[in-house]
């Protein structure tokens, strides 16, 4: 009995997946619960595994394409298969996933469809007024147009499908422009005495299995001016109209990987050393590049950090990682001439950007709490006396 496997529900508001390998083929037999394709999501990399037994008949998609929920996977011929209601649910990453509606019909004339291939338009995006929801040409006229001709006009181009990573860099960005009131603070911070005391004990730190970068420290040196400043590691429910303090600290890092930006967390950093922050910041990153991280290292961040600086940057407006209310910035460390106790020294200075939604705080919070971070990156053995 043939059975069409639908791409179930993978749970964080996930719409769709891009197919990027199948792990089974036509005509071979497959266990229940077996991983049968790897997609990607917004967030991470997933196996989907098979819901039945049975043995693949057609293989519904080809890799590289992007599948919605819903949309049929693959088709499984079962052998005795038992009565619909007794058969077992699909079980995935996010636990017990629940079964896939039917796939959504679109209605279109050849007419409309030709012409929203002329216009590149996604029927599946277009809503229809026509008899029994089906689209007319009128509908077309209601979707701007891609700038494919405006573009175009002038000179070669190459268009490269916005998907995976890049997609939800471009959809989450957005979101955080629309719902937030961002204004971008800056202040330089001389870390001379940092710098020395991380040249002293890298090598001792290396030796316990971790690179000790400057980060650890930038990661400590907030967590101590957010308990200060706990405007800062919020968020904003609308639904309820309040603002939210939370009284954890899990930071989000951002890091650059081939496929753009992504952002894993390092929970808990109030109650980690440097070291093991540095432990923790080189295998989330290691395994963000590889894109092996799991969803749940991933989530749930309240403040966020980006270092930039790495890259050669300066100053920037770094954009909030939306729901959390702020983002600090780090730019590259120089060599600069700079007043030392009433003298002019070479000083090693670090630029420093804080963005923060203006809802929720206000800029002479946002200065102090900014100032209050330079404090411990220019004195950083305030970071013991003020432990806890």
């Amino acid at each position: 009995m043939p059975f069409d496997f639908k791409l179930p529900d993978l749970g964080e508001g996930i719409t769709e997946a891009e197919l990027r390998r199948w792990l089974v083929k036509e005509g071979e037999s497959v266990r229940e619960h077996q991983p049968v394709a790897e997609v990607e999501t917004d967030k991470a990399v997933v196996e989907v595994p098979s819901p039945r037994p049975g043995t693949v008949g057609r293989l519904a998609r080809r890799e590289g394409e992007t599948v919605r929920v819903g949309e049929t996977l693959l088709t499984i011929i079962e052998e005795g298969a038992a009565p619909a209601a007794e058969r077992p649910k699909s079980v995935g990453i996010v636990g017990e996933l629940p079964e896939a509606e039917e796939e959504h019909e679109i209605l279109a004339s050849p007419l409309v469809r030709k012409l929203a291939r002329e216009r590149g338009i996604d029927l599946r995006e277009v809503r229809g007024n026509g008899p029994r929801g089906s689209i007319t040409p009128e509908d077309l006229e209601r979707v701007p147009a891609l700038a494919r001709t405006a573009t175009e006009t002038f000179g070669p181009t190459e268009r490269i499908p916005l998907r995976g990573v890049r997609r939800a860099i471009a959809r989450n960005v957005i979101a955080s422009q629309r719902n937030t009131a961002s204004v971008t603070g800056m202040e330089e911070a001389d870390i001379t005495e940092l710098w020395e005391l991380r040249e002293r004990e890298q090598q001792a730190v290396e030796g316990r299995g971790a690179h000790l970068t400057f980060l650890p420290f930038f990661i400590k040196a907030a967590q101590h001016a957010l308990r200060e400043h706990p405007w800062l590691n919020a968020a904003i429910d609308d639904g309820a109209g309040e603002i939210v303090l939370k009284k954890h600290y899990h930071f989000g890092i951002a890091v650059e990987t081939p496929d753009g930006l992504m952002v894993p967390v390092i929970r808990d950093v109030e109650k980690k050393s440097v070291i093991e922050l540095a432990a923790e910041v080189q295998e989330l990153g290691k395994k963000a590049r590889e894109r092996t991280i799991a969803l749940d290292e991933m989530r749930g961040s309240t403040f966020t950090l980006t270092n930039y600086g790495h890259f050669g940057g300066v100053f920037a407006t770094p954009i909030i990682n939306w729901p959390d209310v702020a983002i600090l910035g780090f730019g590259r460390i120089a060599d600069r001439p700079w007043v030392h106790r009433g003298q002019i020294a070479i000083r090693k200075i670090l630029p420093l950007s804080l963005t923060f939604d203006h809802r929720v705080t206000d800029g002479a919070d946002a200065a102090a709490f900014l100032m209050k971070v330079v404090r411990y990156l220019e004195d950083p053995a305030l970071l013991f006396i003020e432990s806890i």
